[in-house]
């Protein structure tokens, strides 16, 4: 009882014989829980098949709720307005299941309370929204669960949490917003503790009073400046970019959202290029320079390749062997090698730069590598995972050069069937560095060098990739953008990246090599005792959920297209997909709803195989020089081929995990610096220029339009559309105008200009010129704009503020995909 009065106000009063329902969030208040510990218990909450059910989810919500103190049966059954005899039994009988689960505990004098353990979880504060936020329950494989298991957090009771952080949340069921008879009721919570902040440094752009200052973060998740006194603004000037380190955080039992910190780092003047990129690493947590003793410790390893270093590797320096990269590739992490054999077949040889021979375990090379765990590739340079001497020179497989390698060789026949395999260390002689450009053109024009090698090569890589569709691969080719930049980094032109043979090709021999070295390494566990595994690194693709599968089915039929998801024909209906949409204006949001429909790939050493490119097994080994699990796969393969015991699974698993979210950031990273030079392009087009575009995404705020000729993408507001009032109508993907019945819809074509642009945001409002809406039909499942707070965007993507309220949304998330695979399809498969 908290100052002599019961907490009533949580539930309105329910009539008799039924489960109350709460009151709305605009008038529902909430006692701060304070500092809770334990041991964490996650025993789900139940979805709600029988009213039996409900009526148990909401006595536990009850009690949840008011957590501060306890009630007699007699107080309960009089908030539950509940005088009938026989519900009366029913609530008696919950109330004991309840005390029989740990839920509720009976206290001494006969009342009873919530258990200040039970039902609690931790999980990650993802703040979508200024009004509320979802906390990212934990797993037992570090993968995010189906985001229907997502915990609804009113901002009000985050309890002083902030995007990023780790929480203990208590959780409880909602029906205010159950939809549609059938459909599950929304988890919501409250968090009860914070157990660790997710960041203590911010970046953003300083304004500076005589007396302090404040820094508004470029984060679009954090909604709140960050006061800055006055002796703490470490020489920054206004407008200048910033890192801050945050030295107090929101208060708990306070709903202000109050930040104070102080300057650590002066990045430039907002704005300009370098500043800019910066800027972004460090928003994401991303470094920007090398310690000075992980250089110094790089700088002495010697360049001389040694007799010692050669005894026990396989000599390849005299076989036709060339490179094929990017034009502006320096780290040439992959080479092959051509011979034809005396019985007709070929050797082909996939080497690898041998990273792990100078990035020894124990040393700072190899612990910062680990902590980086990937270069990240912005759109005007690359922060490379190690040091240049390394990424750039020992390593890096540059033509006349000898260089140390890891090799995958196998003999093929003209059919690319795989006769003998072998791995090992080895030394090779690069004869020549190609661009893709370069080798395309040798197989173009039939004239060049190592023209013979190239269309050998070219031939084996179609049968290889026939025979991977054949056996169910699926053929996702999202559209990269690439820019052309001026010396002072601002972009002259925005285009799609074109991928010919020369870059397929290179892709199919690298996954020839990933796949067939885990399989190898599997195999070798048939000699450990007691048919112990080999503990190895995979590259893991899970199948998709198939409720995501079926809506994604469903919405590509309302667009005219055919797409059969049960298991057995799931590949070949979506490769029939991609090909039927080749070309369409809707292509590249399809194709881009598609992968986000899928499972993210990640990295376990639970052998779970990759299901978009149809591998039982599959592993990352041909980029060491940028990806830490591509070391500890060259680490794990030798240490097999010495014959070493299976090494310890939790400590790889671990590594796998962090991994993974080191790849995470630096793809968002990616995705932000893409988004910056697409805003800045475009803030330098022609005022009331027209584009052509489709619509990308619909929302309860807006539609965002996708220009075709560049893939620059922008929002246009609801308020904008003022020739009508216009509602959501989340199932179909469209808004519809209520008195005209003008349609909106995914994958329509219209004429935008540009309104406004923001570089601090990265985001771009549009404003229609023309468009070719069409009439509703069916109305039957549209919902007014700005209704449900749990809105989340069309594609995956989470919804913002109401359509109707002029402040908007700070942005959606930048489209899923683009820029991912930017080594010509070495990326993250």
């Amino acid at each position: 009882m908290k100052n002599g009065k019961p907490k009533q106000d949580k539930y309105s009063k329910a009539t008799p014989g039924q489960p109350a329902i709460r009151q709305s969030q605009a008038t529902r208040s909430r006692e701060k829980g304070g500092e809770k510990s334990g041991k964490i218990q996650s025993r789900p909450i139940q979805q709600t098949d029988s009213f039996l059910d409900e009526l148990k989810n909401d006595l536990m919500a009850f009690f949840q709720i008011n957590d501060e103190k306890s009630f007699t049966q007699e107080q309960v059954l009089d908030h539950f307005d509940t005088s009938d005899r026989r519900m009366k039994l029913l609530m008696h009988g919950l109330m004991g299941e309840l005390t029989d689960e740990g839920t509720i505990v009976r206290q001494a004098d006969g009342s009873y309370r919530a258990d200040a353990d039970a039902n609690l979880i931790e999980g990650v504060v993802d703040h979508v929204n200024s009004r509320f936020a979802f906390v990212i329950p934990d797993t037992a494989s570090g993968v995010r669960r189906d985001k229907d298991d997502d915990i609804w957090v009113s901002t009000d009771d985050l309890a002083g949490a902030v995007d990023g952080d780790r929480v203990r949340v208590v959780r409880f069921m909602d029906s205010r917003n159950g939809g549609r008879s059938g459909s599950r009721r929304r988890i919501e919570g409250k968090v009860a503790s914070v157990v660790e902040r997710g960041r203590t440094e911010l970046v953003g752009r300083i304004e500076i009073s005589p007396a302090y200052g404040f820094v508004v973060p470029d984060s679009k998740k954090i909604y709140d400046d960050i006061f800055i006194p006055k002796e703490k603004l470490g020489g920054a000037s206004n407008n200048e970019k910033v890192i801050v380190r945050l030295t107090k955080f929101p208060d708990a039992h306070s709903n202000k959202q109050r930040f104070e910190g102080e300057v650590i780092t002066v990045l430039g003047v907002a704005g300009q290029n370098n500043t800019e990129m910066h800027a972004i690493l460090a928003e994401f947590g991303l470094p920007i320079h090398f310690p000075t003793d992980v250089e110094q410790e790089a700088e002495t390893i010697p360049t001389q390749i040694l007799d010692k270093d050669l005894a026990k590797r396989r000599d390849m320096r005299d076989v036709t062997t060339f490179t094929i990269d990017p034009i502006d590739a320096k780290d040439f992490d992959d080479a092959l090698s051509v011979q034809r054999l005396n019985n007709g077949n070929f050797e082909i040889g996939i080497h690898i730069a041998d990273v792990t021979h100078y990035v020894l375990p124990g040393s700072k090379l190899e612990e910062e590598a680990y902590k980086r765990a990937t270069s990240v590739y912005l759109v005007d340079r690359v922060v490379p995972m190690l040091p240049e001497k390394l990424s750039n020179g020992l390593c890096s497989l540059r033509p006349n050069e000898d260089k140390l390698t890891f090799s995958a060789v196998f003999e093929l026949t003209p059919n690319a069937q795989i006769v003998k395999e072998w791995f090992g260390r080895t030394a090779i002689h690069s004869d020549r560095r190609f661009s893709y450009e370069e080798a395309q053109d040798i197989l173009n024009n039939n004239n060049g060098d190592y023209l013979a090698e190239l269309r050998l090569l070219n031939e084996l890589a179609y049968k290889l990739r026939d025979e991977r569709f054949k056996n169910g691969a699926i053929n996702f080719e999202t559209v990269e953008v690439k820019f052309r930049l001026d010396e002072n980094g601002v972009p002259l032109a925005v285009y799609p990246k074109i991928r010919q043979d020369t870059n397929k090709l290179i892709e199919e021999f690298m996954l020839l090599a990933n796949k067939r070295v885990a399989e190898f390494v599997h195999s070798l566990s048939k000699r450990n005792k007691n048919g112990e595994e080999n503990t190895m690194v995979y590259r893991v693709h899970e199948a998709p959920a198939e409720d995501r599968l079926r809506s994604f089915s469903d919405f590509a039929r309302r667009l005219g297209y055919k797409l059969n998801v049960d298991d057995e024909h799931l590949s070949s209906s979506m490769n029939r997909f991609m090909a039927s949409i080749e070309g369409k204006p809707e292509a590249g949001m399809l194709q881009q709803l598609a992968v986000r429909t899928m499972s993210k790939a990640r990295y376990s050493t639970e052998d779970l195989g990759h299901f978009g490119l149809a591998f039982r097994r599959y592993s990352h080994f041909t980029s060491p020089i940028r990806r830490y699990p591509d070391m500890m796969a060259h680490r794990l393969l030798q240490h097999y081929l010495d014959n070493g015991k299976p090494v310890d699974h939790n400590e790889y698993e671990d590594k796998c995990r962090h991994s993974s979210e080191r790849e995470r950031m630096a793809s968002e990273a990616e995705r932000a610096s893409i988004k910056y030079k697409q805003v800045e392009f475009m803030s330098r087009m022609v005022p009331d220029q027209a584009f052509e575009g489709v619509i990308s995404g619909v929302t309860e705020f807006g539609i965002f339009v996708e220009i075709t000729e560049n893939s620059c993408e922008g929002l246009v507001r609801m308020q904008d559309l003022s020739d009508d009032f216009y509602e959501f109508d989340k199932e179909n993907y469209r808004i519809i105008g209520q008195r005209t019945k003008k349609m909106y819809t995914f994958g329509d074509s219209v004429v935008v200009r540009v309104k406004e642009t923001n570089l601090a945001r990265r985001s771009m409002d549009f404003a229609l010129v023309s468009d070719n809406a069409g009439r509703a039909t069916d109305l039957g499942a549209s919902h007014r704009s700005g209704r449900s707070d749990d809105s989340r965007r069309s594609g995956g993507s989470r919804g913002a503020s109401s359509s109707r309220q002029g402040s908007g949304s700070k942005g959606k998330e930048a489209a899923a995909a683009k820029g991912e695979n930017r080594r010509g399809g070495r990326g993250r498969r």
